[in-house]
């Protein structure tokens, strides 16, 4: 690989990568509603000679390149988180300023920046002939922040793309990222029997039921076990509500829902036995509901799954993680530092479920996510496109070439 054309070109083209960006800023797309961000997506696909554009029942957008044994994805969720009260940006959410060499709007950093970065590493993979015996898509995957990873399961069992390498593009600051914590939502209810609220000893009241388990899982945080890398589990009540005939009558239902994240080691089983072993559980009788998501996506499909998103890390020393890391040298010359996110990302499936090597690694920083100053630099538009470029071929000559 020539490093010197490849920075070249990548200057060459951070305009156009700029400028796709700010319009797919321009371009609201909260989850569910991202059909015309995938159209202007697509349109930038095809104008840089991808080989086959696909979007598919669900409506993900899927851009091929190649037509090799190795199937590698990179993947750029295009929904965003709405932009609470406008008054509180100080730039409008949805023009993708360009201000001092930074570019603001509603999903700049998560992760519009990435999308536009990876379209672009596609024309740098085509006019340098950096094409090898893979397979690249590039994914646009839809309702992630209602749902993470909901997209690449229905990609894998549905669309039937497997991929044996995925890179997840969110924002890492330009550094490589290999895991995350795990997250469940789930609810413990607890029921009673209503009576008037003028003779509650007649009734059995479920909001006193639920109370001593309230008091016990907030103890229960402090216990949880903890990870060198990942961190700690934690857990925490989200919401409480009940229910009654009349607010003049004795609850016959209570429930509290619950956040939990799970560091390694920790899954859904562990989680809910860990609940249901506590003696205020079992006193109250009490019972586990994990929710399900169950929402029509912009092209009118529901695609269910539970509220269930594993953790999941790729072990330093990893082949997968050699190569991204090789990569990293070669292109910028300095030493590579992996780390984590804080958040939640499509890795839950790709990595936590189908256990596919995944790594993380995109332009912008994950501290101006979902905030009023969501924002990329420029620069890191050039950088990143670099990255994906050269990556695919690296990793079929080295990993795959090594049979590992």
């Amino acid at each position: 690989m020539d490093i010197d054309r490849l920075h070249a070109l990548a200057e060459k083209y951070t305009e156009s990568s700029a400028r796709f960006l700010r319009d797919i800023i321009a371009i609201p797309s909260t989850s569910c509603n991202e059909e015309k961000v995938v159209e202007r997506i697509g349109d930038e696909m095809e104008k840089v000679g991808f080989d086959e554009i696909i979007i598919d029942p669900m409506g993900n957008i899927l851009g091929r390149i190649g037509n090799g044994k190795h199937i590698i994805a990179m993947d750029g969720h295009i929904d965003t988180v709405d932009v609470g009260n406008i008054n509180n940006w100080k730039h409008d959410p949805f023009k993708g300023k360009m201000e001092n060499g930074i570019i603001y709007g509603r999903g700049a950093s998560d992760m519009k920046g990435a999308m536009a970065a990876m379209v672009y590493a596609g024309k740098l993979i085509k006019d340098l002939s950096l094409e090898d015996d893979y397979t690249l898509y590039i994914t646009g995957t839809v309702q992630e922040e209602d749902c993470d990873g909901l997209c690449w399961q229905y990609i894998i069992r549905e669309d039937g793309i497997v991929p044996e390498v995925v890179v997840i593009a969110e924002p890492t600051d330009l550094q490589i990222y290999r895991g995350q914590r795990g997250r469940l939502e789930l609810e413990v209810v607890t029921e009673g029997i209503s009576a008037h609220g003028a003779s509650p000893e007649l009734g059995v009241n479920a909001i006193y039921k639920l109370a001593p388990i309230i008091l016990d899982i907030e103890n229960l945080n402090t216990q949880l076990k903890t990870d060198e890398f990942l961190g700690k589990g934690t857990i925490t009540i989200s919401r409480v509500s009940s229910g009654a005939p009349s607010l003049n009558a004795v609850a016959d239902m209570a429930a509290l829902y619950i956040d939990r994240r799970m560091t390694v080691g920790e899954t859904l089983k562990s989680v809910k036995e860990e609940i249901e072993s506590l003696p205020s559980f079992q006193n109250a009788g009490a019972k586990i509901i994990i929710p399900e998501y169950d929402v029509p996506g912009y092209k009118g499909l529901r695609y269910k799954m539970d509220k269930y998103y594993p953790t999941w890390i790729l072990d330093e020393g990893h082949p997968v993680l050699n190569a991204a890391t090789d990569v990293f040298e070669k292109v910028y010359h300095k030493k590579a530092v992996t780390g984590k996110w804080g958040f939640s990302t499509n890795g839950v499936s790709t990595a936590g479920l189908f256990n596919i090597p995944t790594f993380g690694f995109g332009p912008a920083n994950e501290i101006h996510a979902h905030t009023v100053d969501d924002q990329c630099p420029v620069w890191h538009l050039t950088e990143a496109m670099k990255f994906y470029a050269a990556f695919p071929k690296h990793y079929v000559q080295t990993v795959r070439g090594n049979n590992l």
